[in-house]
């Protein structure tokens, strides 16, 4: 299965011809613009068919051999999923450092099951495959959905080879654009650190408008007006912000809501013909 996401190229134009003088049997799906990655891998998984599923990209940054190895994984070890992980990279010194904090900021805060360094190629067999393409989520991740529908996984590692021809298209507005989703798709971080926030900035104004308020009972504050001032801003701004993360806290509810997801996922089920008592 070949996916060709809205490439501006002639990759549709190339894969038809040399496909068709090919040896084995192929499908070429073109979309109509580029959807991103995911929705191209979404397109690939639902035409295949078969026990079995892997994908990868075109780059062949990722060795092809290592299909071989997931299939062998997932056919005698008895797993459902076997994740790509990079053991070693061919990339630029600066890629490397931006890829390790972007992985470990990711994984830190956001889904700590992710492997670090993040899963580019997967395979899995065809009942992980059939829930993924359940879960019809926009502004989503499709590794990370993998990562949560879980079932039993295994780590292959890799080395991942520099490009050979081309430049990426993993820019920084992409990778900031995959954080922004895995974090509102996959984690209430920010509604918890709005509630945090909010928690102690009410303390801390209570705290301090004591002191401001002991200081004016003393007449330490000459200021006309400034005791009620300072205690009206620490006091309601920090009420704000705590009232803001309480509403988030619903929102988010609702927004969980919204998605969709099954709340549970059957592995696997099987039934015993029973005899009668001895």
């Amino acid at each position: 299965m070949f996916v060709v996401d809205g490439s501006p190229d002639n990759s549709y134009r190339e894969l038809a011809d040399r496909l068709a003088k090919a040896t084995f049997r192929s499908t070429v799906i073109c979309l109509s613009r580029n959807f991103g990655s995911f929705a191209a891998i979404r397109t690939g998984l639902a035409a295949a068919t078969g026990p079995l599923f892997a994908v990868m990209a075109a780059d062949l940054q990722e060795p092809p051999e290592l299909v071989r190895d997931m299939f062998i994984a997932l056919r005698d070890e008895g797993i459902d999923v076997a994740l790509g992980v990079r053991a070693s990279r061919g990339d630029p010194g600066l890629s490397k450092l931006f890829s390790s904090l972007f992985w470990t900021v990711y994984c830190r805060f956001i889904q700590r099951e992710m492997p670090q360094g993040g899963v580019d190629m997967f395979g899995c067999n065809q009942k992980v495959r059939d829930c993924l393409l359940a879960l019809e989520e926009s502004n989503s991740t499709l590794v990370g959905l993998l990562l949560w529908i879980g079932f039993k996984r295994r780590e292959i590692p890799y080395h991942r080879r520099a490009r050979a021809v081309g430049k990426s298209g993993w820019t920084f507005r992409r990778k900031f654009r995959y954080m922004t989703d895995s974090m509102f798709a996959f984690s209430n971080l920010p509604i918890i650190t709005l509630n945090v926030v909010g928690f102690l900035g009410v303390v801390a104004s209570i705290l301090i408008g004591s002191v401001v308020l002991l200081f004016w009972a003393f007449g330490l504050i000459d200021v006309s007006g400034y005791t009620p001032i300072m205690l009206s801003i620490m006091f309601f701004g920090a009420l704000n912000i705590f009232g803001l993360g309480l509403l988030g806290s619903y929102i988010w509810r609702t927004f969980e809501n919204t998605k969709r997801r099954p709340n549970f996922i059957e592995m696997s089920r099987e039934h015993f013909l029973g005899g009668p008592p001895q």
